[in-house]
């Protein structure tokens, strides 16, 4: 509706709908009347802290313009605060407070926020009644997720996955997993050495809103990170739902066993990226998992393509979403292995001789994006091994990728990647040497360096940086059940060989 017409009316209550709220199911719209008017806002304050990647923004604010449209197509009383517009106050909080004594209203609707801050910036408004409703798109509730877990000595993702899938009966077979195993892990790691055909990525045709938005951020924000063209990322229901329908017909079958496969140049492989969407409310967690479900028993795919896929939201989404708001605000500052260095400058430009990083930056840049295994086994990998600063990596890592938010973001960066928790989340450090990425990528041929040799000039910096991360941490890490194995061999090296691996490492992280 014109901001002219909604000036000439008077409103009960504000329902204020932010940008990873874009579900028409929302359930602060369940409380949608004749006397509500909907608030969305664009703000300066939440596109540069931090700079987000150009693409993101291009993505989310698209997104959220395309959702006013369709709110306001479908007769809502809806006023929708552009970034340029001139009364625009840049702060969410001073938005809400604005449009509120324009419009005289004194309560306010929404659905909780996903990140600590927002909720505690929304919790200290003045002179508002401020009803927060539980986002009930999630499979788990916060308070279900700690009522879980408050009489266990131990938080471990299994076991809740396991409690996600008897709950909502997904994937069973009367109380049994379907398959009679409840995770096929094991059968997600192969490797692809042979030529196989791999669907081109999708592109969605930039619609008008689209183009503008485009516009707007090359103009606002070209200072900041990474790439906006090729965008290819849907910003409405109709598209994210296309995405995800071409992900069942054309990956989905192959999806299971390569989902830790990567190739160089190919930057999308047989996953679905439809993470951006599941994260801003364009597709919700329910309906996928129902849908990858049914289309799988429907069409034969294998169970380590289904189980795999809707492990990753039903469980690990879920899961780290409980750990987020189970342990912040004092999650954030974890730094459980006293890491302090600075995040290499190549993590922002992509210039650096180690192919896999290259590879992995680039995509990176280009498409706001990178899948799991290159995001914790090689940039994530790199930076533990390195010793980053968790604060800078969990900075970074929100900033480059379009589908982060912080409530999904901080825990997979702090507890999965950098083991900066102390263990809460991941049971061990996901720490390797360059074997690994040889084994599941073929980016070490085109590569300076030689992942074969252990130490040297021309030695990958991850097999000496792995295992000089082990001697560092060595008295916090011997105890650790799943690495007294590692730590055995490590026993055995010489005293030389020790020297030149904390050497060599020495050489390298200096340089950098």
């Amino acid at each position: 509706m014109q901001v002219e017409k909604l000036e000439k009316r008077k409103f009960k209550k504000i329902i204020l709908v932010m940008g990873d709220q874009l579900s028409e199911n929302i359930s602060s719209l369940k409380h949608y009347d004749e006397d509500s008017l909907i608030l969305m806002c664009e703000v300066i304050n939440e596109c540069t802290t931090p700079k987000h990647h150009k693409k993101k923004l291009v993505f989310i604010l698209a997104a959220m313009r395309n959702f006013a449209n369709l709110l306001n197509e479908k007769k809502y009383n809806i006023l929708y605060v552009k970034l340029d517009d001139k009364q625009n106050t840049g702060n969410f909080t001073s938005e809400i407070n604005r449009i509120s004594k324009n419009y005289n209203c004194n309560v306010l609707y929404l659905t909780e926020p996903s990140e600590y801050r927002v909720l505690a910036d929304i919790q200290n408004l003045n002179g508002l009644n401020v009803n927060i409703i539980e986002d009930d798109r999630f499979f788990c509730s916060t308070k279900e997720f700690k009522e879980f877990h408050q009489d266990k000595k131990t938080i471990i993702m299994e076991n809740f996955y396991r409690f996600m899938r008897k709950k909502h009966n997904i994937l069973m077979s009367g109380n049994k997993p379907l398959g009679g195993k409840w995770n096929f892990d094991q059968e997600n790691r192969e490797s692809i050495k042979t030529k196989i055909n791999i669907p081109e990525r999708d592109f969605i045709n930039n619609d008008k809103i689209t183009v503008e938005v485009k516009a707007l951020v090359e103009q606002k924000f070209n200072h900041h990170f990474g790439n906006i063209e090729p965008f290819y990322l849907a910003t409405t229901r109709v598209g994210a739902l296309e995405i995800f329908n071409n992900f069942l017909k054309n990956r989905f079958s192959s999806f299971g066993k390569f989902q830790d496969a990567m190739l160089e140049g190919e930057d999308f492989m047989f996953h679905a990226h439809i993470s951006f969407y599941l994260n801003n409310g364009l597709l919700e967690p329910k309906e996928v998992v129902t849908r990858a479900e049914k289309f799988a028993l429907d069409n034969n795919i294998g169970l380590n393509s289904v189980e795999g896929f809707i492990r990753q939201i039903l469980g690990w989404r879920e899961y780290v979403r409980g750990i987020y708001w189970l342990k912040m605000p004092d999650y954030k500052t974890q730094n459980f292995l006293n890491a302090k260095n600075n995040l290499p400058d190549f993590y922002w430009d992509g210039k650096t001789e180690l192919n896999c990083l290259k590879e992995s930056l680039r995509n990176t840049i280009e498409n706001s994006y990178a899948h799991h295994i290159q995001r914790l086994m090689i940039l994530g990998n790199f930076a533990l091994i390195s010793e980053i600063n968790p604060l800078e990596l969990s900075e970074w890592y929100l900033i480059v990728y379009a589908d982060a938010f912080e409530w999904v973001e901080l825990p997979n960066v702090l507890g999965m990647v950098l083991f900066a928790d102390e263990g809460f989340l991941a049971t061990k450090p996901y720490a390797s040497s360059g074997a690994y990425i040889n084994k599941m990528s073929n980016y070490c041929k085109n590569c300076k360096y030689d992942v074969k040799l252990k130490n040297g000039p021309n030695a990958c910096p991850f097999n000496y940086l792995y295992w000089n991360f082990l001697i560092k941490n060595k008295d916090k890490l011997i105890n650790n059940q799943r690495m007294r194995m590692i730590y055995a061999v490590l026993n055995k090296f010489s005293t030389e060989k020790l020297e030149e691996i904390q050497s060599d490492s020495k050489k390298f992280l200096k340089n950098i």
